[in-house]
């Protein structure tokens, strides 16, 4: 049995039913309705501003992380930029001038880059587009700086060929030496008895000290002449040649490689001498120079003080 609704009427004093009309049912309904909804609307939107949906709170936290990583990865890209400017630096500064090679230019340096940052112009966020753009850049001076790396080696290489061939030490060691004669130049032959070229250096020393190679190369000549005696000429390559004359005997034959410091022979009285030691030219482009420029400079403080104590220009001449 469906409940009746009473209301007091003032007029008749009493108490009569309430009466719903299909009308009025329909506005109750609406206004109810109405009310229902925005209270529920402003609930979900209250709710929603303290309690997020769970997946846009797994959104968020997936953003923050993602931010994160980023931030180190540009941090990373920053320190390898400044890592490579500093090889960069050393390449140009250091390594090219020992080598004597002309520093990379920064035409040449920045080689790649502009094409690179026309494809980073379809990114559409910028801070993306910006470390592409950086890490791009990376890359291009990265590639740049391993073809210097490998210009340096091949040169180093041959640098170190070139220095290990150059003669640069005595061909007699102090030990032994007991006069270095360093008259270069015209002099009067003690057994021909007029003046002639002597276009090298005489180191004496007793009969039998090991005479050494004083750079990396090939034997070209190991003979006796009427002149020099037992003699050994030795091409060291980049256009450089030593000969020792006057020996007693000699180690080596034509065509043997030998090697800086290695014994060639041993020092005698051989040829036109008078009395033992070692004649030594030093030869570039085939025109004799002075080999004191070529072993001096690599002497040590006491070495160079003993040298200087044994040489002299009036000493006779022994060849």
């Amino acid at each position: 049995m469906a409940r009746i609704t009473y209301i007091y009427n003032p007029e008749t004093c009493k108490y009569e039913p309430v009466i719903i009309t299909g009308k009025r049912f329909t506005r109750n309904s609406i206004r109810f309705l109405s009310i229902s909804f925005l209270l529920g609307l402003g609930g979900l939107i209250y709710f929603n501003s303290l309690y997020p949906l769970w997946d846009e709170t797994l959104l968020k936290e997936k953003n923050q992380k993602l931010k994160t990583e980023w931030r180190v990865l540009n941090g990373k890209l920053d320190k390898a930029s400044a890592q490579l400017s500093i090889l960069e630096q050393n390449d140009d500064n250091n390594y090219r001038m020992i080598l004597d090679m002309e520093p990379l230019s920064a035409t040449i340096r920045e080689a790649g880059v502009g094409g690179r940052e026309k494809e980073s112009s379809s990114i559409r966020f910028p801070l993306i587009r910006r470390a592409y753009e950086k890490a791009e850049k990376i890359k291009s001076r990265l590639d740049i700086e391993i073809q210097s790396l490998e210009e340096l080696g091949k040169q180093l290489e041959n640098k170190e060929k070139m220095w290990a061939s150059r003669p640069a030490i005595q061909p007699i060691d102090n030990k032994d030496l007991t006069q270095l004669h360093t008259t270069f130049g015209a002099r009067l032959h003690p057994l021909l008895g007029y003046v002639r070229p002597h276009k090298g250096l005489d180191f004496t020393a007793p009969q039998g000290s090991p005479v050494y190679a004083t750079g990396d190369g090939v034997v070209a000549v190991a003979e006796r002449s009427s002149t020099f005696g037992n003699t050994v000429l030795i091409r060291h390559g980049y256009s450089f040649q030593t000969r020792y004359a006057h020996l007693t005997r000699y180690t080596v034959i034509d065509g043997e490689p030998v090697k800086r410091g290695q014994v060639i022979g041993y020092v005698g009285s051989t040829g036109l001498s008078k009395g033992a030691h070692l004649h030594y030219e030093v030869l570039f482009n085939n025109e004799q120079v002075n080999p004191i420029n070529f072993f001096q400079r690599d002497l040590s403080n006491k070495e160079y003080e003993k040298l200087v104590e044994l040489s002299g220009k009036d000493l006779p001449s022994l060849d």
